[in-house]
C-alpha cells in the first residue's frame, strides 16, 4: 500500500531500465520528447548490471565477425566507460549508466519503482500505475505512446497485446532447426559468482542446503581454466553436426554462465523466486565440486561475489506486424523497413539447464554475416500505442536466440526511441511511422551512427555529400573521398575511411570545399574505434585482457576543426583527450564555404582516420 500518490504525464515512458530500455528513453528524449524511464530494480543496465555482471555481447561475436560491434548510444557509453574505468569495475560501470540517464535533458528518472497495472482504452494504454518502493509512493503515469523493455513483455501482456511463449513447430514458419511439435520451453536463468585467489590455500564448507555433484553429473559442463567453450561467455557447447561453435574460454574465477535453471518449469516468471534459491544451492554445490571433489587447481581460491538476482534469457515475447524467424537469419535478409541487425550465432540452450546431466548446455547453429531486424518488429500488432525494446521484440523462438544478445537489443532500443519520438513530433501511431516515415527514421538512425546493413547516407541536408574532398596525404586504401560515401564503418573489403599516410607534427588535415558558401550550424565526425574488437566490462579475465588497453589505439585523440570563408579563417576549435567515436559540434549558424579538419593525435595508431564528416 502506497502512503503517497502522484501522477504525471510524459509523451513518452519507458518500462523497464536495461540497456535496450536505456537506449530508447535516451534517444526517445534526444529526439526532443517529454520522456520518463521507469526501472523496479536500483540501478540501470539489467544483465549488464553489477547484480548480474554479464557482459555485452552482440554481432560481432566475440570479435569473431569483424567490424560489426554495434554503434549508436551503446558505443557512446562503452568508449565513456573505457575512459574512466580502466579495471571494469561493474559498480563503476553502475554510476556510468546512471550517470547517461541523469544527465539526459528531457528525461525523468523512476529507479526502484514497479509498475503494477496498465489502463487500457480502446486498445491503446492510457496510463501505468506504479509503486516507488524507496519512497512509499504510487505513480500514475500516463503517456503518448508506451515502451514495453521489462524484457518479460510485462506492460504488454498487462494490456492484452498478442504474445508468445516458448518454440513455435517447425512447420509454422517452415524452420529446419525448430522442434517438431510446439512446447513452451524457454531458455533458463543463471546466477554468475566471482572467485578470487588469494595465495593461499583456502578451505570450503558446504553448506547443507547445497547440491552435491560428481565428476559424471557436469561431464557436459567443462570447468577447467582454459577449456574452449561457446560464445555464451563462460562455459562449453556440444556441437552436433552441422553445427560449429565459438572460440571461447571457461575460467574458474567467473562463471558459469551454464549454471542455468528455469526452461522447463511451469512459468519462469511467477515462479522466478524458486529459480533463484535452486540457482543458489546449484552454485554452492559446483564450488563445493570444484573445491572438494578431486583436484581442480584451485586450493588458493575463494568465493568473493555470488549474484542474488538471476539474469533471465527468455520469457514472453509480443507479437509485432512481423515475426522474424530462423530463414530470415540464414539468409542475411536486408528488410525495405530495417532499422537494427543481429549477427550472434542461434544459440538455444537445453531447458533442463545444469540438471539435464546427459544434455549439452547449448547447442548453437551458426552462419555467416548478419541480418536486419525490420522495424515491423519493434511495435505491437494489437495494442497502438505499445512498441518493444529488449528481448521481448516479435520474433520465432529459433530467432529470438540470436536477437536476445544485449548488444543487439541496444541498437533496436534506439531505433525504438528515436521512432517513438518521430511519432509524438508528426502525432501519429508507430505503426504510422513505419508506414509513412520509414526513411527519416533510417537515414536519422545513420546520423547517429546506427549502422543498418544495406543502407547508408542519403540525407539530403548533408552538404559534406557534394563537397570536394582532399587531404594533405591519404593511404592507399584510405582515400580522402570516403569520408562522404555514406557508410561509417569498413564493410567487408571496403576500408570506407580517409587514412592519412602518418600524422606529422603538424597533424594532417582533411579538407572539404562546399560547392557555395553557407550558414553551417553543426559538423558531425565519426571515427574509427576497431569495431572488429570488444571494449566492453566483463566479470571474465580472459575476455578482459584481450581487449585493448586505454582507448582504441585507431580512435582521434587530439583535433582542431577550422571554418573558412572567402579564404579568411571564421571560426576555429581544438578538441583535446577525445574517447568518443561520434563528436557532434553545434554552430551558431556561420557562413562558411571550406571545413577542415586536422588530426592532432591518436590514441596510439600513426596514422589519422576519419570515417565520415557530415555538415549541416
Amino acid at each position: 500500500m502506497s502512503i503517497y500518490k502522484k501522477t504525471a504525464s510524459y509523451d513518452i515512458i519507458v518500462v523497464g531500465g536495461g540497456m535496450a530500455g536505456m537506449c530508447a528513453a535516451i534517444s526517445a528524449a534526444r529526439g526532443g520528447a517529454k520522456t520518463a524511464i521507469v526501472q523496479n530494480r536500483s540501478v540501470f543496465g539489467g544483465n549488464a548490471s553489477s547484480e548480474i555482471r554479464m557482459h555485452i555481447c552482440g554481432a560481432n561475436c566475440h570479435s569473431s565477425k569483424p567490424n560489426l560491434r554495434e554503434t549508436g548510444i551503446v558505443e557512446e557509453i562503452l568508449l565513456e566507460n573505457k575512459s574512466r574505468n580502466p579495471y571494469a569495475s561493474f559498480h563503476l560501470f553502475d554510476m556510468i549508466l546512471w550517470e547517461k540517464i541523469y544527465m539526459q535533458e528531457g528525461l525523468d528518472a523512476y529507479l526502484n519503482t514497479n509498475m503494477d497495472d496498465a489502463v487500457v482504452e480502446d486498445g491503446e494504454i492510457k496510463s501505468i500505475i506504479c509503486h516507488q518502493n524507496s519512497t512509499e509512493t504510487e505513480y500514475t503515469l500516463s503517456a503518448k505512446i508506451f515502451v514495453d523493455a521489462t524484457g518479460h513483455g510485462t506492460l504488454g501482456v498487462l494490456a492484452g497485446a498478442a504474445s508468445r511463449v516458448g518454440s513455435e513447430s517447425r512447420h509454422e514458419f517452415n524452420e529446419p532447426t525448430a522442434p517438431e511439435e510446439a512446447n513452451n520451453y524457454t531458455m533458463g536463468n543463471t546466477l554468475m559468482f566471482v572467485a578470487r585467489d588469494r595465495e593461499e590455500p583456502v578451505t570450503f564448507i558446504r553448506p547443507k542446503w547445497a547440491y552435491r555433484f560428481s565428476e559424471d553429473d557436469l561431464k557436459y559442463r567443462p570447468h577447467e581454466t582454459g577449456i574452449t567453450a561457446h560464445a555464451d561467455g563462460i562455459g562449453i557447447v556440444e556441437a552436433e553436426e552441422g553445427e560449429n561453435f565459438l572460440p571461447e574460454i571457461t575460467s574458474v574465477d567467473s562463471g558459469y554462465w551454464w549454471i542455468e535453471l528455469g526452461g522447463n518449469y511451469d512459468n519462469i516468471v511467477s515462479q522466478g523466486e524458486e529459480i533463484r534459491d535452486e540457482l543458489l544451492k546449484c552454485i554452492y554445490g559446483v564450488w563445493d565440486h570444484l573445491k572438494n571433489v578431486g583436484d581442480h587447481g584451485i586450493g588458493n581460491y575463494d568465493i568473493d561475489w555470488v549474484g542474488m538476482v538471476p539474469g533471465y534469457r527468455e520469457s514472453r515475447r509480443l507479437d509485432g506486424d512481423y515475426i522474424l524467424t530462423e530463414n530470415d537469419i540464414r539468409a542475411n535478409r536486408i528488410f525495405d523497413d530495417a532499422v537494427a541487425y543481429g549477427g550472434w550465432p542461434m544459440d538455444v540452450h537445453v531447458p533442463g539447464g545444469l540438471l539435464d546431466f546427459d544434455s549439452p548446455a547449448s547447442h548453437v547453429y551458426n552462419f555467416e554475416g548478419c541480418y536486419t531486424i525490420p522495424y515491423r518488429c519493434y511495435y505491437s500488432q494489437n495494442i497502438g500505442n505499445l512498441m518493444m525494446a529488449g528481448r521481448d521484440i516479435s520474433t520465432s523462438k529459433m530467432a529470438f536466440s540470436s536477437v536476445r544478445l544485449m548488444g543487439s537489443c541496444s541498437v533496436g532500443g534506439q531505433a525504438v526511441g528515436t521512432a517513438a519520438a518521430l511519432a509524438v513530433r508528426y502525432g501519429c501511431s508507430p505503426r504510422e511511422v513505419g508506414q509513412s516515415h520509414i526513411a527519416e527514421l533510417q537515414q536519422q538512425l545513420l546520423k547517429d551512427d546506427c549502422y543498418i546493413p544495406g543502407f547508408d547516407n542519403q540525407d539530403t541536408e548533408d552538404l559534406a555529400r557534394r563537397a570536394a574532398v582532399s587531404a594533405t596525404s591519404e593511404s592507399v586504401h584510405g582515400p580522402a573521398v570516403n569520408v562522404i560515401n555514406g557508410v561509417s564503418r569498413s564493410v567487408g573489403d571496403k576500408t570506407n575511411f580517409w587514412e592519412s599516410a602518418s600524422v606529422g607534427s603538424q597533424g594532417e588535415t582533411l579538407t572539404l570545399k562546399l560547392p557555395e558558401e553557407k550558414y553551417l550550424r553543426e559538423i558531425r565526425l565519426t571515427f574509427d574505434t576497431d569495431l572488429s574488437h570488444e571494449i566492453m566490462p566483463s566479470i571474465v579475465r580472459e575476455v578482459r585482457e584481450r581487449q585493448v588497453k586505454g582507448m582504441p589505439h585507431e580512435l582521434v585523440k587530439d583535433y582542431r576543426i577550422s571554418l573558412y570563408s572567402q579564404g579568411k579563417k571564421v571560426w576555429e576549435k581544438t578538441i583535446l583527450d577525445n574517447v568518443q567515436r561520434l563528436n557532434i559540434h553545434p554552430l551558431e549558424d556561420i557562413k562558411c564555404g571550406e571545413v577542415e579538419v586536422t588530426v592532432l593525435g591518436t590514441h596510439g595508431l600513426e596514422r589519422a582516420r576519419i570515417y565520415e564528416v557530415r555538415i549541416y
